[in-house]
Order: structure tokens, then C-alpha cells, then sequence
């Protein structure tokens, strides 16, 4: 059947028509010419021309290591936050155990810093003793296990319970590498300029804390040399990020006599049940070859070097909840990471923690006070939009076979959506919270955060977890769950606003949905089915070019420069460049199913299209720190903001014709070169 004009072939397939017309009164500027450089061509430098002003004049504030959309959402977010925890604080009213009075007594303990300064470290001095009575391995190994159930935090591996990735519907024990306390194993490995000079800050980190709990100074460096030396061994055990991208190479289903047979010295028979687990025959072990290199330091690393290790791990662990000289020793070992200028204040730390911690009590006065259920609605028709989309952008591709496409758009109708907050708030039953103890909240908090975490063995997979909290400004896609989760944070300007004309919503919100819709489409997503198993769906000749096209996303993004020498790692961001690619795609079809979109109206100047590649840059705007810069680069699998911008928009014909893109302009690339994913 053909179609008179755009309008009517969306409006056959039945598409939800959300916003408002080009004509409407738009009450604020949206897109604000006094945040752009339009001195440069957006076809030579489109990053600068959408927001060069802006990052001119929004330098990095002292207590941020950066500053950019996403941030300025947050410090809203975190204001938000400090006047519902401020007022629950001074509520003497608010019965006990109600909401407002557990989530006021957190803050308010957090806040005493009389109480916190007077104390010192006496809240970890059990803790320090029970390590020195250790005699041999086995108690080591027992009280690694020992540590983890009472909240005192984790040692030498991971554990936990989650879902098997090719059995969704059933939870296990999952056991991953660990141990180490620089944010990536090649702060370990390598003797670049920025490596040495965080090895060294982190040096004086556990010389001091060791000094802070009455070891001398030679003692205090002898122990602190020892605690790097085994984290380094454990560093060179550990797959790097990259090759933990594979979901195929780090799910290794053991039985526990299997995992035995590796681990020779650990007895997981009798060893699991320390852990609270009890019952399970099979495990699932990311790193096979990590823990037979973590069972083989248990006889070249003397049990003595291990109780120092651990008692390393308590200092770490609590160093930041104790008072001021652990606190300034935790931040300085930070600034050398980050180049943060000055400490959080603490009502924000505190504010944060809160949210952290106990985020579905203090979630419910979030939602209460700020979040609009014209939002949610909005929002929820931008997600059926966007669905149908994708789906029509599905059926178009040339690259793939009617076989894949199938099971493609099987996976996109088997989507969920999160939006807003959760459906069942979590009770925290069992939680002990007192105003006068701050540190022991804290251990109560994470010895609660286990014990729910074990429990969930043998129980039916709860598919209505959210997984955030309702002020997080984030949003996220699960490969296992396959759906898609917006808290009420992020939906707000600049991603979102109710009174917004559809290219500033679709450019912002819309391509975030776009974009954790992709992640059930990307380089790793892409190999999870309908239901969420671990499971190929793909053609091998349809994989073969999806491959292909993954590799030449990788080039572009590899020849970006962040910093003198240092480069976007393409394979690292490679999900969300994909992500950022599918996403806005998708949500340039949603937007041209709109009045706006298939308008030639300006606004402020700009058309339709030119406004919503402006509201995708003004999200990416930002200022960063040199030193969070490189260690991002490292650890971080989003590309810079700056890359972020423009990454998408030059494989899009979309974006060439709405800035008169030219051949010569900087940023130009021949349309055949152009990468057509999603």
C-alpha cells in the first residue's frame, strides 16, 4: 500500500502522536543561542558550534572533578535530595520506624561529626584485633568469608548471587576476580608518568592510614609494600576490562568439585557455607585462571603478608566513615586520581549516602515531592514511539537477512520499561538504624545488603527490581532482564521537559531511550536473546557484518584524542558508541512521526532538525578535569562527552543536510563510509 505522505504511513502503523506542535508557545529557550560558538562550522567542529559558550563559561567547579549536563542535573538532584533529608533530620515528630524517621536518623548520624570525631577509629578496632589472631591459610580464607557477612566489606575475590546468563529465570552463586584497590588492573602493570604518580599517591595512602592506627613509620611502609606487591600479583591474575566485555569468556559454569580441582586449597564444600551458602552443586566463575592464581599466592604469600592485606582491606573499607585524618587521607589519595580541588562538602557526601544506602525510604519522599506523573505519561508514549521506530528501522536495514530480523524484532517486543520509580518500594525489614551511630549504621546497612542479596537463592527472579534509585540521572538497559529503566532524575532538562517542543525532547530523552534500546542491539547486548539468555540468534553471514561494522565503529572512535597521546579505546566504548548510534537513529525516526519533526517551523532560528542534533549536543556539554580525563579513559566505557557529540551525527545523512555539511568540512565523511548499524 503506498502513502500520500510521511504523516499517514506513520499514522497506519498506528503510532502514538505525543508533543506539541512547531506553533506552540515555548516558555523558555530550549535551545539557547548564547551557549554556542556559531563563529565555527558545525561541519568543522559541531561539539564547539552547539556549546562552545557554555564550556567557556562553566569552567569545572572545585568540588566536582567535572562539570557538564549530567552533573548540573545532579547538583538539582542533590539540592532536592538535602532539603527532604534536612527536614526528616529535624522531624522529631515522625513516628519511629516510619520512613521519615529512618532516612532523618541516617542523615543526622552521618552529620555528627562531634560524635564521629571523638570516636576516631575505636569503631574498627575489633576488627583490626580479630585479624591478628588469625594462625594459618585456613583462617585467612575463614575470615575472608568472615568479613564479607558481617559488612565489613570484600577481600581477594568477588561473590554474590545473580542470575545465570543461560538460564535467566534462575539465580547462582557467582564468583569473580577481585582484590585490588586502583580503579584498573594497568595502574599495577604499567610505568607510564600517570600510572607511577597514582602508585606513589596510593603508597603515601596506606602508609598513612596504617601510621593513623599506631603503626610506626617503618612499619607502615614495610606493610604497605607488602599489601601492593600481593594486589599486583592479583593484577596480573585479572582479565582486563576489555577481555571481560565477552559474556561467553567469562561465563564458566563449575561444579563445586570442579572449581575444587582449580583451587586445590580452597575446600568450596565447606568453604561456602561461611559464606551463607548453602545447598548449590554449581557456581558460576568468571575467571577460572584468576582463582588458580589467587590459590596458588595462598602457599607463595605468607599468612602473615595476608593478615596485613586484610587488615589493608579494613582501613580501605572504612577509612572514609571515620573521622577527619582518615577522611583527608581518602581524599587526598582521590585528588592524586581525579584532581578534585576540594572535598565534597559533607552534607552532600552524606546526602549521597543516604541515597546509597537506604534509597527506596528516601526515595518515596523523592518521589513525593518531585517527581510529575505528566512526566511518566510523556515519557511512556516516547517509549512506545520509540519502540516502533526501531522496529521500522529494523525492517529497513539492507545489511541484515528476514531470518535475523525475525528474532530482532522479537527481542524489541520483548522489551520492558522502568520509568519513573519502582513498583514495590524494598521495606529494609531487619535494618537497624540509630541516630547516635553513624559507623554502625553503615555495618548494619551492608550486613542487611548481603544477607538480601543470599536469600534471593532458590526464589523465583524478581523482574520488577529497578536497580536505581528515583533521584539517579542515569538510565540503563539489562541484557539478562531485557528492559530498559529510567528513574525520575533524569527526567528533566535537559533530557526532558514537559513544556519542550518535540526536537528538544527527542534529541534528549529520546535518544537515551534510543540508546539503552540499542544496548539489547550492541556488540555485547546483541548476543542475549528475547528472554534475556546467553544465546545466539544471529545468521553466521548477518553476524559477519554486524562484526564488521562493530570494527569500523572501533576505528572511529580509536582516532579521537583526549589527551596529548591518549585515545578513545574504541573496543571499551565500543556498547555505547553503538548505544549512542542506534539511539539516535531511532529517536530521529520517532521525532519525524511528530508535527514538529515533519515541519519546516523555526524556532529561535533553527529548524526542526537543526534543533534536535542541538538538544543531543547540549547533553554531552562539559568541562573535565586532566587527571579524571585519563583515568576515564581507562576505566569509563562511555567515550567523552566531546566524541559523544559528534560520534553519531556524522554517520547520519540526517545531521549533513540539516548543517549543510559539505565535503572539506573537517568532520565530513563520504556517505559510503558513513556507518549504518541500527
Amino acid at each position: 500500500m503506498k502513502y500520500q505522505n510521511l504523516k499517514s504511513y506513520f499514522a497506519a502503523l498506528g503510532l502514538v502522536a505525543v508533543g506539541f506542535s512547531a506553533n506552540a508557545q515555548v516558555p523558555k529557550k530550549f535551545i539557547d543561542p548564547s551557549n554556542m560558538d556559531q563563529s565555527v562550522k558545525p561541519g568543522d567542529d559541531f561539539y564547539q558550534y552547539a556549546s562552545g559558550n557554555w564550556i567557556k563559561n562553566n569552567p569545572v567547579p572545585a568540588k566536582e572533578t567535572r562539570w557538564g549536563s549530567f552533573n548540573e542535573l545532579r547538583d538539582f538532584n542533590i539540592n532536592a535530595v538535602k532539603t527532604l533529608v534536612e527536614d526528616a533530620a529535624a522531624d522529631k515528630s515522625a513516628p519511629a520506624g516510619s520512613v521519615k524517621r529512618r532516612v532523618g536518623d541516617f542523615f543526622a548520624a552521618g552529620m555528627d561529626t562531634v560524635t564521629i570525631e571523638k570516636l576516631g577509629y575505636t569503631p574498627i578496632k575489633p576488627d583490626l584485633e580479630k585479624v591478628k589472631q588469625i594462625k594459618d591459610i585456613q583462617g585467612v580464607l575463614d575470615h575472608v568469608a568472615y568479613m564479607r557477612v558481617n559488612g565489613i566489606g570484600g577481600a581477594m575475590f568477588g561473590i554474590g548471587i545473580g542470575q545465570d546468563r543461560k538460564n535467566v529465570n534462575k539465580y547462582m552463586v557467582n564468583i569473580g576476580q577481585g582484590g585490588t584497590t586502583l580503579p584498573d588492573r594497568d595502574y599495577y602493570l604499567k610505568d607510564d608518568t600517570r600510572s607511577v604518580k597514582i602508585r606513589e599517591a596510593y603508597n603515601t595512602y596506606m602508609t598513612t592510614l596504617f601510621s593513623l592506627t599506631g603503626s610506626t613509620p617503618e612499619v607502615a611502609k614495610q606493610k604497605a609494600e607488602t599489601v601492593f606487591k600481593i594486589e599486583k600479583a592479583l593484577a596480573e591474575a585479572q582479565m582486563s576490562r576489555l577481555e571481560m566485555r565477552d559474556p561467553y569468556s567469562t561465563y564458566n559454569k563449575l561444579t563445586v568439585a570442579e572449581l575444587n580441582a582449580k583451587t586445590p586449597d580452597i575446600n568450596w564444600a565447606t568453604y561456602l557455607p561461611k559464606f551463607k551458602i548453602k545447598g548449590q552443586d554449581t557456581l558460576l566463575v568468571s575467571s577460572p585462571k584468576f582463582m588458580t592464581s589467587l590459590d596458588g599466592m595462598l602457599k607463595s604469600v605468607s599468612v602473615a603478608d595476608w593478615k596485613t592485606y586484610l587488615e589493608w582491606n579494613i582501613l580501605k573499607g572504612s577509612a572514609g566513615s571515620l573521622s577527619s585524618p582518615f577522611v583527608k587521607a581518602s581524599f587526598a589519595f582521590q585528588q592524586a586520581q581525579t584532581g578534585q580541588k576540594i572535598q565534597t562538602p559533607r552534607w552532600q557526601r552524606m546526602s549521597s549516602l543516604t541515597d546509597g544506602t537506604i534509597g527506596e525510604l528516601l526515595g518515596q519522599l523523592y518521589v513525593a515531592k518531585y517527581f510529575k506523573p505528566e512526566a511518566k505519561a510523556r515519557m511512556d508514549a516516547m517509549i512506545v514511539n520509540l519502540r516502533k521506530a526501531f522496529e521500522i528501522r529494523i525492517n529497513g536495514l539492507e545489511w541484515m537477512s528476514a531470518e535475523t530480523k525475525k528474532k530482532a524484532l522479537e527481542k524489541l517486543a520483548a522489551f520492558k520499561s522502568k520509568v519513573g520509580y519502582t513498583t514495590k518500594w524494598e521495606t529494609y525489614t531487619g535494618l537497624e538504624i540509630n541516630r547516635n551511630t553513624y559507623f554502625q549504621n553503615l555495618r548494619n546497612a551492608s550486613v542487611w545488603g548481603y544477607n538480601e542479596n543470599v536469600t534471593r537463592l532458590g526464589k523465583p527472579v524478581d523482574r520488577n527490581r529497578f536497580g536505581m534509585t528515583p533521584p539517579t540521572v542515569n538510565a540503563s538497559y539489562s541484557p539478562t532482564m531485557n528492559d530498559i529503566t529510567f528513574p525520575a532524575g533524569i527526567l528533566q532538562f535537559p533530557f526532558f521537559d514537559p513544556n519542550a517542543d518535540d526536537a528538544v525532547n527527542y534529541g534528549g530523552i529520546g535518544a537515551v531511550i534510543g540508546h539503552e534500546m540499542s544496548h539489547g542491539f550492541d556488540d555485547s547486548g546483541s548476543q542475549y536473546d528475547a528472554a534475556g539468555n546467553l544465546k545466539n540468534w544471529w545468521t553466521a553471514e548477518d553476524k559477519a557484518k554486524f562484526d564488521a561494522k562493530t570494527k569500523a565503529l572501533g576505528e572511529q572512535f580509536d582516532s579521537y584524542t583526549v589527551l596529548d597521546t591518549v585515545h578513545v579505546i574504541g573496543k571499551l566504548t565500543m556498547g555505547e558508541n553503538i548505544g549512542d548510534l542506534g539511539g539516535l537513529n531511532a529517536a530521529y525516526t520517532a521525532f519525524k512521526m511528530t508535527k514538529e519533526g515533519q515541519s519546516n517551523d523555526k524556532i529561535d532560528g533553527f529548524t526542526p532538525d537543526q534543533r534536535f542534533f542541538l538538544s543531543w549536543a547540549q547533553v554531552w556539554r562539559g568541562n573535565i578535569l586532566p587527571e579524571s580525563a585519563a583515568q576515564l579513559i581507562k576505566t569509563d566505557p562511555h567515550s567523552p562527552g566531546p566524541y559523544r557529540t559528534i560520534g553519531a551525527p556524522v554517520n547520519m545523512d540526517a545531521w549533513y543536510n540539516a548543517f549543510d555539511v559539505k565535503p572539506g568540512d573537517k568532520l565530513y565523511k563520504k556517505p559510503e563510509d558513513r556507518i549504518r548499524m541500527w
